[in-house]
């Protein structure tokens, strides 16, 4: 009787520590204050003015005005965020090729519904993080190809302006002495 009641007893701190040790983790950590560069900010925003005014005019000209959402989402990361990871050629290209040609495949087969919709995302956060690819706007992509049923017409824009997004940010960026961009390539 001793055995079970420290067994139980045992087994009962166990979990405990448990869920303790998992609710601790939603705390995160201590925020650490930064400063806001706003010439770098203002130098961000124009990036991304001219950027989406030129991508805006293409998708469009080619009637899919819907890949905006997700391409402007990219912009952000490319001007603003341009140093990230997520943010470099490959994942901005790729991570929107792989998210669209991935989701339009789905849509083939299955056809538009919720259960479409959660597939895709798993199905492309797989693929991104497979290919090395993961870029959070592409994800947007499968989404939308998926809610607006563009059809396969809807890879055109979705090709097309990444490589734009990213020639344009190469020469923009690269015209301030405090920019880099790209950090790497592949």
């Amino acid at each position: 009787m001793a055995i079970e009641k420290s067994f139980g007893s045992t087994l009962n701190h166990q979990f405990v520590m448990s869920v303790t040790a998992y609710l601790k983790k939603m705390r995160g950590q201590p925020k650490r204050e930064t400063s806001i560069d706003f010439i770098d900010s203002l130098v961000s925003a124009t990036g991304g003015l001219i950027a989406i005014s030129i991508l805006s005019i293409l998708a469009v000209y080619l009637g899919y005005p819907m890949a905006l959402a997700p391409i402007g989402a990219s912009c952000v990361l490319v001007f603003g965020a341009h140093k990230g990871p997520l943010s470099q050629p490959r994942h901005v290209i790729g991570g929107h090729f792989i998210s669209a040609a991935s989701a339009l495949i789905i849509w083939e087969f299955i056809g538009k519904s919720l259960f479409t919709i959660a597939i895709a995302l798993a199905v492309v956060l797989i693929l991104m993080a497979f290919t090395h690819t993961v870029h959070p706007p592409a994800a947007a992509s499968a989404l939308v190809a998926i809610n607006s049923e563009p059809g396969w017409g809807f890879l055109l824009p979705i090709v097309i302006c990444p490589v734009l997004l990213v020639i344009i940010s190469t020469f923009y960026n690269n015209l301030f002495h405090s920019r880099q961009y790209p950090k790497y390539w592949m």
